[in-house]
């Protein structure tokens, strides 16, 4: 149909209009588009596209998680669950022992084996398997159990870095898992990688301990201290041993905020607060023990040991140590985002520095205006200067749309982002071939102008809707087993064909049908 009602003229139009009023702000400065996001409505312009590292320089980080220590800590864990359970249930046992990745627990009674089975089957589940000879009892975990906690251990390990780097402030992160064991992290705009490298690398397991009185930090030297007693370097004191209580008072996943201060002598200190339980668990061992030393544990390394002058009953405390302003905004940051299951190793490191960057930009810049003439040129000279310029007025408007999706979506524009723009410009005019070389083949069968127009587009569109659904069917593909800037030019391929499909089809038709029933061509100029 060559007629369009009132109500689709309008439509057509203004979605046209909203192309560039949508893109616009990419135009603008970061101060005014935050300006304009304060003051105007949450759906009104004012997000644009954010650059992707390769176009605005930045890290690039593989960070691959430590497995053996997450294995490790699954094989105490059981370990001490095991010891417990058989305690409660008064079943004599002899020692449980860690052997490889199996737990050894020796009865005193070989008769108890059952018992002691069944009692540790029920508390570990159907994930541990159970092995008896004797008075001897294996444990270990099956092989879907630490699959299963590999998987885990990487997934709570992206989330805590997702935390801690958008503490940083860092816009657009792109994290993701990569292998079984990997993560990927890309910073755009990270002007000091080596700070972000030392809060990731950084494990942020905080616990709180008694210091052993009656230990003698020589002991620690020489190893004569006993089994329940730690013995860890002193941050203050370098090449001194304290000893602590190896059992954990307090550890930090009771706490729940965490913010630099300073002291009354305007020294940094970080100020902690602990949830209901932690408050209450707190309070209970400052008030037990008054007048002792209480050593304040991150990563193996005692950070600080004040005495307790006073019990502690509101719930909060603070750091104190040799710290710098950005040392206590960073260990308050980590702090608050949380101990990473296992250390992090940095793997690959990568830095793009802004003027390569800026370069690709450039690049891509003068790639999209050189690629846009030359597709408006051809069209002018293959259809003339009529139909050229309608097809031309519809390729703005496809552009402006795409970059107007991808600024309302949020996206990250990369180069591989780009270049997927720049094919889009030259794709977006294909619908108007076919169409335009459909309505040639009706002038040369002799049909007069309107008819022209409507067989032109209905026996176009078979093609049309062809060739854009096998593109559109690869772009899915692309972003489905796509990673990182694969997925982004899938994206600004697909947003591509949507906009010239509406473009081409629609804008197309409805200037020409403008166009005849205001001047009434005799004979179509093509």
């Amino acid at each position: 149909m060559v007629k369009f009602d009132t109500w689709k003229i309008v439509l057509i139009l203004l979605v046209s209009l909203l192309g560039p009023l949508y893109t616009m702000p990419n135009l603008l400065s970061e101060d005014t588009r935050a300006w304009m996001a304060e003051n105007f409505p949450s759906w009104a312009p004012h997000r644009a596209m954010s650059l992707g590292l390769d176009l605005q320089g930045g890290s690039h980080l593989q960070l691959q998680v430590d497995m053996t220590t997450v294995i490790a800590d699954r094989i105490e864990t059981m370990q001490s669950a095991a010891r417990l359970e058989l305690r409660q249930k008064k079943i004599g046992m002899q020692r449980a022992q860690i052997k490889g990745q199996s737990v050894m627990v020796t009865l005193r009674d070989a008769a108890d084996a059952d018992a002691a089975t069944k009692v540790l089957r029920e508390a570990l589940g159907l994930g541990v398997s159970i092995d008896a000879e004797g008075d001897t009892l294996s444990l270990s975990y099956s092989d879907v159990e630490l699959s299963n906690f590999k998987r885990q251990a990487v997934a709570q390990s992206i989330e805590i870095i997702r935390r801690r780097i958008d503490e940083t402030g860092t816009k657009e992160p792109i994290i993701q898992m990569q292998g079984d064991d990997r993560i990927l992290v890309q910073l755009p705009g990270m002007k000091d990688p080596e700070r972000v490298k030392q809060l990731l690398g950084k494990t942020a397991r905080l616990t709180f301990h008694m210091v052993d009185l009656d230990v003698a930090p020589s002991q620690c030297l020489d190893g004569t201290a006993p089994l329940a007693v730690r013995c860890l370097p002193d941050a203050d004191q370098p090449g001194y041993m304290m000893p602590i209580q190896r059992r954990a008072l307090l550890t930090g996943e009771r706490l729940v905020d965490a913010q630099p201060g300073y002291d009354q002598n305007s020294q940094p200190i970080v100020n902690f607060r602990f949830d209901s339980l932690g408050a209450r668990t707190f309070a209970q061992v400052t008030t037990e023990n008054v007048g002792k030393p209480f050593a304040v544990v991150l990563d193996d390394q005692i950070i600080t040991a004040p005495r307790i002058n006073e019990p502690i009953i509101g719930g909060s405390g603070q750091i104190s140590g040799n710290f710098s302003v950005q040392s206590a905004n960073d260990l308050a940051i980590l702090l608050r985002a949380g101990a990473l299951p296992a250390p992090l190793k940095v793997v690959e490191e990568r830095t793009v520095g802004p003027s390569l960057g800026a370069d690709s930009v450039d690049s891509g810049k003068t790639a999209s205006i050189v690629g846009t003439f030359l597709v408006m040129t051809f069209m002018i000279v293959m259809y003339g200067w009529r139909f050229g310029m309608f097809a031309n007025l519809a390729l703005v408007v496809n552009i402006t749309l795409m970059i107007a999706m991808l600024s309302m979506l949020g996206a990250t524009l990369t180069l591989p982002g780009i270049v997927g723009i720049v094919l889009s410009i030259g794709m977006a005019v294909d619908a108007n071939v076919l169409i335009f070389e459909r309505m040639r083949e009706e002038i040369r069968n002799g049909r007069k102008v309107m008819p022209t127009i409507d067989y032109g587009f209905q026996e176009a569109m078979s093609s049309i809707i062809d060739a854009n659904v096998t593109t559109l069917i690869a772009a899915v593909v692309l972003y489905t087993v796509g990673t990182g800037p694969v997925r982004g030019f899938a994206v600004t391929l697909a947003l591509g064909i949507v906009s010239s499909l509406f473009a081409c089809i629609y804008l197309t038709r409805l200037l020409i049908v403008l166009w005849v029933n205001w001047a009434k061509p005799k004979a179509l100029p093509l």
